[in-house]
């Protein structure tokens, strides 16, 4: 494991940085001028429009607001119906069968998947996740989740999932097609099945589902992938919140106390639907917190969980084909101190192939990472019999590794992170880069390398470099540690304008230029909206940040993804008026009606002139 640093922060910086190079063949960053921009120091001025739009300056308050030149629409908004037969949003008498037939809540992961039968640039299908509810948000009348009654529960439970829509550019708008027959709706009762190591094991097996080869349904589902073979996969983070029961008594006890389960989660779905009841149903804890694959063309398929990729609080998934032809995943758990994995599939990939390549997640090999902080980080592969990994320690096959992942992970060494959220490929460079949304319960006596801050509240991007994606030992930067400056220690271009700062990276996504464009989840900690950044990754604007997009009072940005041109780009925003309720909401976007509460919403941003981004 990553020793312990108690040294202070700008020793550890100067340190690292005397080693990096942050831009390349540009601008060179001493350690000096690093920890000078750290300190809040004055920067050199640069212009407003860096990359050819004025700045979105901070703020806080009811509107989505873009660059002068922008504008957006919306797609798809909690309620809307998926299909011709779905009643239309009903706000104050919602059922659960009509929720099940419209569009979601809290809408985050976006994935563009172009149709094999259409013209990709105009036409695709949209995946989109549900990742949870808010019931103060959703009911009038209601604050907490104990005030739901069981129909407003049945609701609660329909309103997660995932929703895939058949969208179409007609006049240069995008609408989704009601009566297609790829549309549809992914909820916690949608029949799935598991493959891997822990496929049929006992560990899975369950009231309703007693051959532990199938399972019911996914919630809790954060950030994703889209896959080279056209599929899509989605992430099952923070699933240990729908469950109650007596933990310490349970035979899974120290698999659920290491996940985070507790006596009493977060939702009430176990007071009146006994399947969340882990005292009746003990096993069922087990079946989430698994990456699903999905094909969205296929839409009679069978989803499916992966266990060869591990359980824990996945954050997102994304595929990449190394050198040597294997699919690559890369994936955080998202829980603070926790780690960053990597699974190599056993087979390669085959180019128009998609029968082979739907099998690809189901054997491989899953590793953690373990970082130095000379600027190394070593992949441990998580395999049975291998170093602690043996009957001694709890392990009696791979199946337990892929139930017991975190375990697995601990006794290895692997570095604990400040939340690790996304992780994305740059397809212009190769380079990984991971977003760590923040730790504010990290001290000064649990720094390392690539977490350098205690009590962090700005969250960081670390940079992976390898020649090849399944090499056992990467490089790493650092290519800003995020937040306010004069707050708290940042890193960023020196050229960066006092106002264009950001925080608590979230996801991402890049252009056909390989600039990065990142969301954020957690800046009104500092006064501000969270929203959309946009950086190079190269050259002498590296690092350097400009807002594009300012958030709704209360809402994160999740999810951005771009058309295949680049011309349109798509995000979700996520719990809009979150710190306020149904009756007295803190801004009613996207309706702006009296009668309407926030509704969580997929929007399509385009430039006026129609030309691509980037």
């Amino acid at each position: 494991m990553s020793e312990k640093i108690s040294l202070p922060f700008a020793d550890i910086l100067s340190s690292r940085l005397s080693r990096r190079r942050l831009l390349e063949g540009a601008l060179a960053i001493t350690a000096s001028s690093a920890i000078a921009s750290c300190t809040g120091k004055a920067v050199s001025s640069a212009p407003q429009h860096t990359y050819g739009f004025n700045e979105v300056a901070h703020g806080l308050d009811p509107f989505l607001t873009l660059p002068e030149g922008y504008s957006y629409q919306v797609v798809a908004r909690w309620g809307d119906p998926l299909f011709e037969s779905a009643p239309s949003f009903n706000a104050k008498n919602q059922t659960a069968q009509a929720q099940s037939q419209q569009f979601g809540f809290n809408n985050d992961f976006v994935g563009f998947v172009p149709l094999s039968n259409a013209n990709s640039t105009n036409e695709g299908l949209l995946v989109v996740n549900h990742e949870h509810t808010k019931a103060r948000m959703m009911h009038a009348g209601v604050r907490n989740e104990a005030d739901m009654n069981p129909s407003q529960m049945e609701v609660d439970i329909m309103a997660h999932g995932m929703s895939v829509i058949h969208i179409r550019r007609i006049d240069r708008q995008w609408k989704y097609l009601m009566d297609s027959p790829y549309t549809r709706r992914v909820t916690p009762y949608t029949p799935m099945k598991f493959s891997g190591p822990a496929s049929g094991h006992d560990r899975l097996k369950t009231l309703s589902q007693p051959n532990g080869t199938t399972t019911l349904g996914t919630y809790g589902n954060c950030a994703g992938g889209v896959t080279p073979w056209g599929t899509v996969l989605s992430a099952e983070e923070n699933v240990d919140n729908f469950f109650s029961g007596d933990i310490a008594a349970l035979a899974e006890a120290e698999n659920y106390q290491r996940f985070g389960f507790e006596d009493r989660g977060k939702k009430r779905w176990s007071e009146d639907f006994p399947r969340w009841d882990l005292n009746q149903n003990p096993q069922e804890g087990m079946h989430v917190g698994w990456v699903v694959e999905i094909d969205p063309e296929e839409p009679n398929s069978k989803p499916i969980k992966h266990t060869a990729l591990g359980r824990f609080k996945h954050e997102g998934c994304t595929i990449h084909i190394s050198r040597s032809g294997h699919a690559v995943a890369y994936s955080g758990d998202d829980q603070a101190f926790e780690y960053i994995y990597r699974f190599v599939s056993e087979d390669v990939y085959r180019p128009n192939n998609k029968a082979h390549n739907k099998t690809l997640l189901t054997k491989g090999t899953l590793s953690v990472a373990v970082f130095s902080d000379t600027g190394t980080l070593e992949w441990v592969p998580l395999v049975w019999g291998q170093g602690p990994l043996t009957p001694e320690n709890g392990f009696a096959s791979q199946a337990d590794i892929s139930l017991d992942t975190r375990k697995a992970a601990d006794l290895v060494g692997a570095t604990p992170m400040d939340r690790p959220e996304d992780i994305e490929v740059n397809p212009s460079n190769g380079h990984v880069y991971v977003m760590l949304t923040k730790n504010k319960s990290r001290t000064d006596n649990e720094l390392n390398g690539p977490n350098s801050r205690a009590f962090n509240h700005g969250g960081q991007i670390i940079e992976l470099r390898a020649t090849d994606h399944t090499q056992p030992v990467f490089s790493w930067e650092v290519f800003i540690l995020a937040g306010k400056p004069g707050e708290l220690p940042t890193l960023y271009n020196p050229e960066t304008q006092p106002g264009s700062w950001l925080a608590t990276p979230d996801n991402c996504t890049f252009d056909k230029t390989g600039n990065i464009w990142v969301t954020s989840d957690g800046a009104e900690h500092f006064g501000v909206a969270d929203g959309v950044w946009l950086m190079a990754t190269e050259g002498p604007k590296r690092a350097l940040p400009q807002r594009f997009l300012r958030a709704p009072i209360g809402a994160e940005v999740c999810g951005p993804c771009f058309s295949p041109d680049q011309t349109t780009l798509f995000c979700a925003i996520q719990h809009p008026g979150n710190d306020s309720n149904f009756d007295k909401p803190d801004t009613r976007w996207p309706d702006y009606s009296d009668e309407l509460p926030p509704r969580p919403s997929l929007i399509a941003i385009t430039r006026q002139d129609g030309k691509a981004f980037g």
